[in-house]
């Protein structure tokens, strides 16, 4: 029993801090009908919407396909590399960071030790989840927080791309640089990249399955958008997994659902504790873009989305701050747990070398995007 409770907050550390963050603050705050109007209910069922929908479609292996065709027509160590990057850059963008981590990264490391090239496989899970983390920047559904403070703010669509658009224009191109110094003098080719894997022509439940998903995916973004409410395409998300896909519906990230739910409890409380409000409020508008890079550092971004959410209405400086302080430490993303564990489970690289590589890239990522910001005043 203690070994199944020292794995589950080891698996779920984030929410059991939430959890008793929440906890600790209720005895600060009594339960009246305040509580009501903590809980943003609304994203929570769009995140359910989004995170249903894609771990569906990669139980399917619809990404996973995806990433072995690309991967197989690379000519070249160098090649490899930047479709891997690229592949995890773009999906990112709408399956969000964790699942593109989840699906391309196990790839990226069984085609580098079936090509005789694990020496690379720490710069390459690396850039991958530097990409991952950036990539998913530009677009609401991209991560967790995005999606919170996209609702919060009161922000159209446009707007917010708008906002991150200039920001992951210049990630990519330091992704480009970032690759050609790493593979410098390997463009020639290496024909061993392909993944010769056979696809097996699918039933009709799975032609079924994957049409639903794509019709599922398509309302949650029109939810996302506004365009539809999002209480009723969460109800429809459940009813088409409970009766077509059961194991997707338990495989949900429930989780993350309830670590926000504490969260929003927490900050709640916080916002209406008088003498913590005007000290938050004071120092995170001081510098709330700053406040925000930092605070994801220790606590990671999603819980400093919700935490500086209630003391700042500067909506700008926390959604570009809380994006890029997903690079930094392993903790400042969950995604880059989820890389960090798969890499050094793998064998192909042991941690101390991973971290390694994982900080120089991230702190020169994070401080070459600190100064920009500096410069061209995104937020």
């Amino acid at each position: 029993m203690l070994e199944k409770i020292r794995a589950f907050v080891s698996k779920e550390a984030v929410l059991v801090v939430a959890v008793l963050a929440a906890a600790a603050s209720c005895a600060l705050v009594p339960f009246d009908e305040g509580y009501a109007s903590y809980v943003d209910w609304r994203t929570l069922a769009l995140l359910f919407c989004l995170m249903a929908v894609v771990t569906g479609l990669r139980f399917m292996g619809v990404m996973r396909l995806l990433g072995s065709w690309a991967v197989s027509r690379a000519s070249s160590m160098r090649a490899l590399a930047f479709a891997l990057v690229a592949l995890t850059f773009v999906s990112s963008m709408a399956i969000t960071n964790d699942v593109a981590l989840i699906t391309f990264v196990p790839l990226a490391l069984v085609v580098l030790s079936e090509a005789g090239e694990g020496r690379y496989a720490a710069s390459v899970v690396v850039l991958m989840t530097v990409s991952a983390n950036l990539g998913s920047m530009l677009l609401p559904v991209g991560n967790p927080q995005n999606l919170f403070l996209y609702r919060a703010s009161g922000m159209d669509f446009p707007q917010f791309v708008l906002i991150m658009a200039p920001i992951v224009a210049l990630s990519a191109a330091m992704l480009v640089v970032a690759l050609l110094i790493v593979f410098r003098g390997n463009a020639e080719g290496h024909s061993d990249c392909a993944s010769h894997g056979i696809l097996a022509r699918p039933t009709g439940r799975q032609r079924l399955m994957f049409v639903s998903y794509l019709l599922l995916f398509a309302l949650s973004i029109m939810a996302v958008v506004g365009l539809i409410d999002a209480y009723p395409v969460a109800v429809l998300v459940a009813l088409v997994l409970f009766f077509l896909d059961r194991r997707t519906l338990t495989k949900v990230d429930y989780g993350l659902l309830l670590t926000f739910v504490a969260l929003f409890v927490f900050v709640g409380n916080m916002a209406r504790v008088p003498a913590v409000h005007e000290a938050l409020s004071a120092l995170v508008g001081i510098a709330p873009f700053y406040a925000a890079v930092g605070s994801s550092q220790v606590i990671s971004n999603v819980p400093a989305a919700v935490l500086l959410s209630g003391f700042t209405n500067d909506w700008t400086a926390l959604i570009v701050g809380t994006n890029l302080g997903g690079l930094g430490t392993p903790i400042a993303s969950m995604a880059s747990l989820i890389s960090l564990k798969i890499a050094t489970a793998s064998g192909l690289v042991g941690k101390r070398h991973y971290l390694a590589v994982f900080t120089a890239w991230n702190v020169v990522f994070l401080a070459v995007l600190c100064a920009a910001n500096a410069v061209f005043g995104w937020a």
